[in-house]
């Protein structure tokens, strides 16, 4: 038997999508001073959009940057309160010669919308907001009560949300976090996420003199910026990718053989890997597989090199002056605050003496965040997404990061489970950006299956 909300889904497909096309249009890119007012533009469609779903509070909260929209329903005492998560930003366009269709101009195609924002993430936005309003059609209250927090700076490192989140904490309260920005795979192959790892970054300036000098007539006396930044590069890790700073490993938490069991459990193909991404073999420490190196396990690597003479031909300098930037990916327990500073003494200790160095820490810093294997969100999560799809998800972790999740979990003491359209493999932040719109209805289906198992769960929170 159909449920009341389930047809009320189906019966207004076409308009979702037209919906979604429209939200589309709005060319809400957050690192383009210019773009400011259609970032704003963005969340006030938002906004109107909650209040048509039943929202009985909205509204655009500054933030010194760009705007935060807050929505809430808070109706059934005693059932747990969710916070869905999502941004209106999106990525610049650029290059814009490589889109088939114009990037702010969405096209329907072969099953697919293409616009920039299609994945990332604003079908996603509009997912769980449907879903409410297809719940609230069948005459009954929501099955839990429900917060909406929307940014619209995610893409460009999230500037205001610590600061917002720790001063609205009393707003934000909940039980648990819906994070509508990632995606639970295709229908023949769920995958649910479980964790993210955490981020720092550094920028190493070695200067060696005052002047760029000449290579014949310094040569052989003076210090070369570039040959002491490789030395300091080089140091940080052994000829099979171990990390050699001292105390870099010390928080890490072992895998256990569930971890590895789970990572082992998804799909991977690796000849198939190798051959797409066009390397050679696979680099990194030996005791771990590929799978467990890429998504358990920290990294350190070298993003950026730069210095000396770079144009045509010869120019025979002893370059005074070279520069690098790295990041380290982070698995709990790891701090970004403790890494970074191991690292600047590190990188100190190691300097040869006849240069001087400076270290900046770059930003974008974020904890990493795993989400505990038995929590009773993400087995309400699983329940919902097995509902949608062909068979029972596994479970994943990402290798990149999502900062929010850390600031959840440690200014309003939540866990985070993610829910969102995306299948992956869509071009998200590239050129041709799409979404596939069997996940875009499905994962609506979802959402409705996931707030009826979440009324019906105990969770213990601060909401």
């Amino acid at each position: 038997m159909t449920a009341p909300w389930e047809a009320y889904l189906s019966e207004h497909e076409t308009d979702y999508l037209e919906q979604f096309l429209e939200f589309l249009r709005i060319p809400s890119v957050s690192t383009d001073p210019a773009q400011a007012g259609e970032v704003r533009r963005a969340g006030e469609w938002l906004a109107a959009r909650l209040r048509q779903a039943g929202m009985d509070r909205v509204e655009i909260l500054e933030t010194g940057g760009h705007p935060v929209v807050y929505a809430e329903r808070l109706r059934v005492p005693g059932k747990p309160t969710v916070l869905v998560y999502g941004h209106f930003d999106v990525q610049p366009a650029d290059p814009l010669e490589l889109w088939t269709s114009p990037p702010f101009e969405p096209a329907v195609r072969d099953g697919r919308v293409y616009a920039r924002g299609a994945s990332d993430m604003k079908g996603s936005d509009l997912l769980p907001i449907f879903a409410c309003e297809a719940l609230l059609s069948t005459g009954a209250e929501l099955p839990v009560n429900v917060k909406f927090m929307y940014e619209g700076e995610e893409e460009i490192g999230s500037p205001s949300l610590p600061r917002f989140i720790a001063e609205h904490k009393d707003l934000l309260a909940c039980d648990l976090v819906l994070c509508a920005d990632g995606g639970v795979g295709p229908k023949d192959a769920p995958a649910v996420n479980v964790g993210r790892r955490g981020l720092c970054g550094l920028e190493i300036q070695v200067t060696s003199a005052g002047t760029d000098l000449h290579s014949g007539g310094a040569g052989g006396m003076a210090p070369n910026a570039i040959h002491a930044l490789v030395h300091i590069l080089d140091a940080m890790r052994d000829e099979v990718g171990r990390i050699l700073v001292p105390g870099f490993y010390d928080e890490v938490r072992p895998l256990t053989e569930q971890d590895k069991a789970e990572i082992a459990a998804v799909p991977f193909h690796p000849d198939a890997y190798k051959r797409s991404i066009g390397i050679k073999d696979f680099f990194g420490e030996p005791e771990f597989t590929p799978q467990e190196r890429n998504v358990a396990r920290p990294t350190l690597e070298v993003n950026g090199i730069w210095g000396g003479y770079q144009g045509a031909g010869v120019k025979t300098v002893i370059p005074r002056e070279a520069h690098a930037k790295i990041t380290c990916r982070l698995v709990p327990d790891q701090r970004p605050e403790v890494i970074r500073e191991r690292l600047i003494q590190f990188i100190h200790q190691v300097a040869p003496g006849s240069v001087e160095v400076r270290v900046t820490p770059l930003p974008g810093e974020a904890d990493p965040y795993l989400l505990p294997l038995d929590h009773p969100g993400l087995l309400a999560l699983e329940k919902a997404v097995t509902a949608v799809s062909e068979r029972p998800p596994v479970r994943v972790r990402g290798g990149g990061t999502v900062p929010v999740t850390g600031i959840f979990q440690r200014e309003l003491g939540a866990e985070t489970v993610t829910l969102g359209a995306s299948a992956g493999q869509e071009g998200a932040h590239a050129p041709n950006e799409f979404v596939r719109l069997e996940n875009f209805y499905r994962i609506q289906r979802a959402f409705c299956i996931l707030f009826e198992t979440l009324g019906e769960t105990p969770l213990c929170g601060r909401a």
